[in-house]
């Protein structure tokens, strides 16, 4: 019973810092790198498809995406969600092909997307302590149900608490590095 409620909670913590490692992907860096745009929808004859099942996306010359559509009327949707999508790309489009250069980033740019960095690890923090909370009342709800003895909650907690400082650890330091790199001029 309190295994399955330990295994629980590791699995849904580690899907926590996942997802947080996910979001870490999503976030514009100096380099080119085929993560920042593959998960954009396109309008695929009607229907919302992620770019990569459209085309295939590579890096040139280590600041330059290049995208290259399987059909080539999906250029001008592919042009469209890169438009509208949130990232400050601009994308040069030559026959089939489409190119997007990276701008350098500004000292300030890097700045702001530090802060943006930060709210989303303080996001995963608090999801991880939220699953840590809902596992501790249901620990509490077995003692209170004399399914358990004193002394198994107490321990039950202890090592509940070392997986939360475990993945709590896991984003701090995947919050570093990316924060590293993204100062890195």
């Amino acid at each position: 019973m309190l295994d399955d409620l330990k295994k629980d909670a590791r699995e849904r913590m580690t899907k926590c810092v996942l997802s947080f490692q996910a979001d870490l992907k999503k976030l514009r860096t100096g380099r080119a790198h085929p993560s920042l745009i593959e998960h954009l929808k396109v309008d695929y004859y009607g229907s919302d498809v992620p770019l990569q099942q459209v085309a295939s996306i590579a890096v040139e010359e280590g600041r330059t995406l290049v995208i290259s559509p399987w059909e080539k009327g999906v250029v001008q949707a592919i042009e469209k969600a890169i438009f509208k999508s949130d990232l400050g790309l601009t994308p040069m489009t030559a026959g089939t092909v489409i190119r997007i250069p990276m701008p350098p980033l500004t000292e300030e740019r890097r700045r702001e997307i530090t802060k943006v960095l930060k709210a989303d690890a303080e996001n995963a923090r608090v999801a991880v302590r939220n699953v840590r909370r809902d596992v501790m009342n249901d620990i509490k709800d077995l003692l209170k149900e004399k399914l358990i003895a004193q002394d198994e909650e107490h321990r039950a907690e202890g090592d509940i608490q070392k997986l939360t400082d475990k993945h709590i650890a896991d984003i701090e330091q995947l919050l570093v590095a990316k924060e590293k790199e993204i100062m890195q001029v």
